[in-house]
């Protein structure tokens, strides 16, 4: 595949992830506190499948990591809201069943290509694990955010949300900027600024 497709797809699942930032910061900044829009995890999973994919065309194992540690977590939270099971059942088949298939499609004489992976020349070795330390910690805010509404039945954005967006794409951007990736830098350097506005609006209107 081409560069500027493989960049076009990356940068369709930034404006997704972009979008449901700029809902989410709208209908909250209207009551004055931080509320949680069914089509944020709409956009989230749809954002999400992309930018997986995209990874994969860029040999990085950062994203991808950053994307199947969430993937699921935004299932839950449609479930939480109700929506998952308006869909049609095919549709839900696909989308829990197709990280899988991207991964068999992944084989490669029947092994995961994993040296195209992980020894790959424009990559170097510690740039992986500091992009993969920053996609974990970037990630972990949706397996806080997960058990948090769990444990309230219901699919809401606290605090600790905010405080981890606000620390992993901070570290996602350094990674960006020297793995000179500008889907994730322009993805990550917009969405700061709505992270810290979430935290200013939770912490004015006591909601935490």
């Amino acid at each position: 595949m081409s560069d500027w497709l493989i960049y076009s797809l990356g940068f369709s699942a930034q404006i997704l992830f972009s979008s449901r930032l700029i809902i989410q910061w709208i209908q909250s900044e209207k009551v004055k506190k931080v509320i949680t829009p069914l089509i944020f995890w709409q956009l989230s999973l749809l954002a999400s499948f992309l930018l997986f994919v995209y990874g994969w065309f860029r040999d990085d194992f950062a994203i991808m990591l950053g994307q199947v540690i969430t993937y699921f977590v935004y299932i839950r939270n449609l479930q939480l809201n109700g929506f998952w099971k308006k869909l049609p059942l095919f549709l839900r088949g696909f989308l829990i069943f197709a990280p899988f298939l991207i991964l068999w499609y992944s084989f490669n004489n029947n092994q995961i290509d994993i040296e195209r992976v992980f020894k790959n020349e424009n990559i170097p070795w510690w740039l992986i694990v500091m992009g993969s330390v920053a996609q974990v910690v970037f990630n972990l805010r949706f397996i806080y955010q997960w058990i948090y509404s769990e444990k309230r039945k219901e699919s809401i954005l606290p605090l600790g949300f905010w405080v981890l967006s606000v620390t992993g794409s901070s570290l996602i951007l350094i990674y960006a900027i020297l793995r000179k990736d500008p889907v994730l830098f322009v993805g990550h350097l917009f969405g700061i600024v709505v992270y810290i506005r979430n935290i200013y609006l939770i912490k004015s209107s006591n909601y935490e």
